[in-house]
């Protein structure tokens, strides 16, 4: 497997142009994941992580013009620090064309075990990558909770009209309404918290919000929880993201790496 890597990061490190800054000819759509330990991971922990990942798969990375060139990456929605996701998006130009396949191998290789490059596509489509993100879809574990007592916050949290929770912004504290953003909130099923210490019930509520502004947050709608029901978790929650993209009427996230796929497939006809 090692020796495999090797030949794919050696080819794409072939297509490395020498010297100078080429245009963008190429533009790669990466889907990425934050999984265990590595959730900790801050947004701009990972984009040096990712950058030196680059480097070690000989990836050819366009820059920027002027006297602090950037490599050419977009990032669209990351997740907050301290939260897990399947469903990260990221775009980077670059200077000479690569097999999508063999860049996800390379890179993920590169990276550290938890921060998982999960596909690569040609960016095909029209739009960005945030045109086509509007909602998130969250997992979030409530360990120490039963799913009655679940069951009775979500219940009291979809009947009211407005939520009104308070964070801690760049701004300074601000209150929000966290009611607003959910599309869809319901109690997905009840486990034994994974320690299985006790038998301890752990509920897992199926959270899906929406881009809004200031962004809502899943321990926004926790709190949210408190503010209507009085839920207190023992234990610290734990969500995940598992997917992102754009919510359709009868309440599907359809991935943004879809529009992709689909003009890829018809110019390959």
């Amino acid at each position: 497997m090692r020796a495999d890597t090797s030949r794919r990061s050696a080819t794409i490190a072939r297509n490395q142009p020498v010297g100078g800054q080429a245009p963008v000819v190429q533009r790669i759509r990466i889907r990425y994941a934050k999984r265990g330990p590595l959730r900790f991971t801050s947004h701009r922990d990972f984009a040096r992580a990712f950058e030196r990942a680059l480097r070690r798969a000989g990836v050819p990375i366009a820059f920027s013009q002027g006297f602090t060139p950037h490599p050419k990456i977009s990032y669209a929605s990351a997740a907050p620090t301290g939260v897990a996701s399947e469903a990260e998006y990221l775009e980077i130009g670059l200077q000479a064309e690569v097999d999508p396949a063999d860049l996800r191998v390379a890179l993920d290789a590169a990276l550290s075990p938890g921060l998982d490059v999960l596909d690569a596509v040609i960016a095909a489509g029209h739009g960005s990558l945030a045109d086509r993100i509007d909602s998130s879809v969250w997992r979030i574990e409530l360990p120490g909770v039963g799913a009655p007592t679940a069951q009775a916050a979500v219940e009291a949290f979809t009947a009211s009209a407005e939520v009104l929770v308070e964070r801690m912004t760049k701004q300074g504290r601000r209150s929000f309404d966290a009611r607003a953003a959910v599309a869809r909130i319901a109690v997905a099923e009840a486990n034994l918290a994974p320690s299985g210490a006790d038998d301890a019930p752990c509920a897992i509520l199926d959270l899906v919000v929406r881009q809004v502004t200031p962004a809502v947050r899943p321990d926004d709608v926790l709190s949210g929880l408190r503010v209507v029901a009085g839920l207190e978790p023992p234990v610290p929650p734990r969500a995940t993201r598992l997917a992102q993209g754009a919510l359709t009427a009868d309440g599907q996230i359809v991935d943004p790496l879809d529009a992709d796929r689909q003009d890829a497939s018809i110019g390959g006809r």
